[in-house]
């Protein structure tokens, strides 16, 4: 999967290369003329909002597909005072800092899906998704809403981290890898991962692992865990080796899944699958050791009821080491 990219945004001239960054994404992925205003409308308005109101403000530009849709996701940071009435912000004219109070109306207005979640000192998250050339996407075909934040470490142009999912039925299948240290070698090993991931898709997890750790011995190795959901039976298949953190969070509980030591082409000592009960409300969090794993869902008041992207962008905020590649996956039965 594409990277993420992730923009500090405290000052106007941050805000006007953020403009300029979404356009040449938008252009790379054929929007045409309007929908390519709308989307420089939308991330002009994103980072004065985070210019003005914001602590800490980041800006996360990434490319999303759909039933072969293409569109821009748009996902506004920050760790500012929060929002009191949301209500009242986006309606048009309303204003704290004496401007025409029209930028999270407009956002609104322009996205074909848009989300906020606020929490008072904590900060607020803004999630805009627009598609290219006034496409509305097609009800997905999959059972699962699933969203990714996949960032490298700073100073490389690739990470060494990545994801990817298949649905096969009533297989729901996801992979997230972390390849050994950073950089293009890592990202190497990733990939790898995934290619094999693609071949084997029709196998059980344990047995899909077991043909990457074939493949992967030139390479440097990886960290990798793949759950499979099944929907009809309601439960998680999981097998993980090294330090991937997949947790289920629902009204019944969290549940921590076990991997084990080692890494993937070089030294596995155990490929165990477990498994695990879903619920019709659950949430699956996968990450990479990129983020810190004293998080939980319980501490943002109403986040389970989110998109998985305002998901994982608040634990990515709140979250991130900032010393490693960082991939946070989240996803959740699409009701």
């Amino acid at each position: 999967m594409n990277n993420a990219v992730v923009l500090s945004i405290s000052e106007s001239s941050q805000a006007g290369e953020a403009r300029r960054i979404a356009l040449a994404l938008a252009s790379r992925l054929s929007f045409n003329e309007t929908d390519r205003g709308k989307v420089g409308i939308v991330v002009t308005e994103v980072a004065n909002n985070l210019v003005q109101h914001a602590r800490n403000g980041v800006l996360i530009l990434q490319e999303i597909a759909q039933n072969n849709q293409v569109g821009i996701e748009i996902i506004s940071l920050d760790q500012g005072p929060g929002i009191t009435n949301i209500s009242d912000c986006l309606r048009d004219g309303f204003s704290t800092k004496k401007t025409p109070g029209n930028g999270l109306g407009a956002i609104r207005r322009l996205s074909a899906r848009f989300e906020i979640h606020s929490t008072p000192e904590q900060g607020t998250a803004v999630l805009a998704q627009l598609w290219a050339n006034s496409f509305s996407p097609s009800p997905s075909k999959d059972k699962l809403e699933l969203s990714a934040i996949c960032v490298p470490i700073k100073g490389e142009s690739v990470s060494g981290d990545t994801w990817a999912s298949a649905n096969i039925g009533d297989r729901n299948l996801i992979l997230v890898v972390d390849g050994l240290g950073h950089g293009p070698m890592a990202a190497e090993a990733a990939s790898v991962a995934v290619r094999v991931f693609r071949d084997e898709v029709d196998h059980s997890p344990k047995a899909i692992v077991e043909a990457m750790h074939g493949a992967m011995g030139r390479t440097r190795g990886a960290a990798l865990a793949i759950a499979q959901i099944n929907l009809e039976q309601q439960t998680v298949c999981f097998v993980g080796v090294g330090n991937i953190a997949a947790t289920i969070h629902s009204s019944a509980g969290n549940s921590r899944m076990i991997s084990h030591n080692g890494t993937v082409g070089h030294e596995v000592r155990k490929i165990q699958e477990f498994t695990y009960p879903w619920h019709r409300e659950g949430i699956l969090i996968m990450h990479s050791d990129g983020l810190g794993t004293h998080w939980t869902v319980e501490r943002y008041a109403g986040l389970a009821a989110k998109h998985p992207s305002l998901i994982a962008g608040i634990l990515y905020r709140d979250f991130n080491r900032g010393r490693d590649d960082v991939t946070v996956l989240v996803a959740r039965e699409d009701n």
